[in-house]
């Protein structure tokens, strides 16, 4: 069943290549949707498909790219959007 997260993931997560390995980590699952920075520092990824393949990704959120430190992921289920890939907005 395919199902939507809306993502926000806080810390440092910023100029540490968060959004580009989240990107790396959400193409080789298969997940679509997008991720970029909000003004106050954190990241948001909005991200589609199967219920496994979120829930992997979300793991992997809690540690993200090697330099970065992740205090805390908060996330809920929203509407399905139109997706063909994943991408990292600017």
């Amino acid at each position: 069943m395919q199902t939507a997260y809306d993502i926000r993931v806080k810390g440092k997560v910023q100029g540490v290549f968060y959004r580009a390995s989240t990107l790396k980590k959400a193409q080789e699952i298969g997940v679509q949707g997008w991720c970029k920075n909000l003004e106050n520092g954190d990241v948001r990824i909005h991200a589609q498909g199967n219920r496994a393949d979120l829930d992997e990704l979300l793991l992997w959120c809690k540690e993200g790219s090697p330099n970065a430190i992740v205090e805390e992921i908060v996330f809920k289920e929203v509407e399905m959007e139109t997706y063909t890939n994943f991408q990292i907005k600017h």
